[in-house]
């Protein structure tokens, strides 16, 4: 989508009150999520080192940014997403099954092609993992827990409406979740781009899981990239609510149960990535040195729009836009933070 201002949208709060939501929202959703999953929090890092292997790759062609350490040999690059590190962090940091870890994730993704109401080149989201047992990694389980991440958000958004009564315009978000599976989109919606599926199902069930991201469908496509590394391919999905504002499927969250060495070896091979194999935690975890883990990541900046109504995604973020953004907004009385 390209950005668009709805007609007659105007912001419910005030600049000054928009910023105190926020912060109100961070730390009930904290609360509750950490509350739900288990989840304590941690630290994290703003950059790793080049060659650790434990930067994400997002689809493989989006370029993190690098930098020298002055009086170092190391290289370090941003962070494109905390998927990796999280795991790790789990066995250094002495964690156990059942239990797990959440923290806020910064990134920057200069190379996001589709800079509009919902995209940014800078990332914030809470991102999280939890150790699980072998009898874990199944679909009941992966459901079990989208259930829970979205009871912390329909909860949060319950007592952001008590403190700011006027947003109670926006209406409920859904608390049911309806779990589709990308196969059973395409064979349903055939004529249909993969976003165009994700909108008519969402707008229909209005909150939905929508499950198996990243394999290769029966038309020979994938319905989105996943890195092969982090997600199995059979046991992930994304999280996604409708947004009456903007009228279309916002997605909240990215996650899945973590890949084993069995499914981390087969989808490296699918997706021409035999060359991490010599990367320091990719051996580690074909070894199986590391443990086993659900996790996945939380848009903080969707979140906030989706629960106060807003038309842009940079009225809860400070980014940098392109002129025509900055325009268009002007025009219509949208404030870019």
């Amino acid at each position: 989508m390209n950005t668009i201002i709805p007609d007659g949208y105007k912001s419910i709060l005030s600049m000054y009150d928009t910023q105190k939501a926020i912060s109100l929202i961070h730390r009930l959703f904290e609360d509750r999520l950490g509350a739900l999953l288990n989840l304590y929090r941690v630290s994290a890092p703003l950059f790793v080192e080049e060659n650790s292997g434990l930067n994400d790759n997002l689809n493989g062609y989006e370029r993190p940014v690098g930098f020298d350490i002055l009086h170092s040999n190391h290289k370090a690059q941003v962070v494109q997403s905390l998927a990796k590190w999280k795991r790790l962090a789990l066995k250094r940091y002495g964690f156990f099954p059942g239990k797990g870890l959440y923290t806020d994730m910064n990134a920057i993704r200069r190379d996001e092609d589709e800079l509009d109401n919902l995209h940014s080149v800078y990332v914030d989201q809470w991102d999280w993992e939890k150790i699980i047992l072998p009898e874990n990694r199944n679909l009941d389980y992966l459901k079990l827990t989208v259930m829970d991440i979205v009871r912390a958000i329909c909860d949060t958004e319950e007592t952001i409406q008590s403190i700011y009564p006027q947003l109670q315009v926006l209406g409920k978000l859904r608390r049911e979740v309806s779990f589709v599976t990308t196969q059973e989109l395409e064979d349903r919606y055939p004529e249909l781009t993969p976003k165009e599926r994700e909108n008519v199902w969402v707008k229909e069930h209005r909150t939905a899981f929508i499950m198996g991201i990243g394999g290769t469908l029966k038309s020979g496509k994938r319905h989105d990239g996943r890195a092969p590394d982090y997600d199995d391919w059979n046991l992930n999905g994304d999280i996604f609510f409708y947004d009456d504002v903007l009228d279309c499927a916002m997605e909240i969250s990215s996650m899945g149960i973590r890949v084993d060495p069995e499914s981390m070896d087969r989808q490296l091979r699918l997706a021409g990535c035999e060359d991490r194999r010599e990367l320091p935690y990719h051996r580690m975890l074909l070894n199986g040195e590391l443990p086993l883990t659900i996790g996945g990541g939380i848009g903080q900046s969707r979140v906030s729009m989706l629960l106060l109504g807003k038309a842009h995604i940079g009225e809860v973020q400070a980014s940098i836009w392109d002129d025509e953004t900055m325009k268009l907004c002007e025009e219509h009385g949208v404030v870019l933070l």
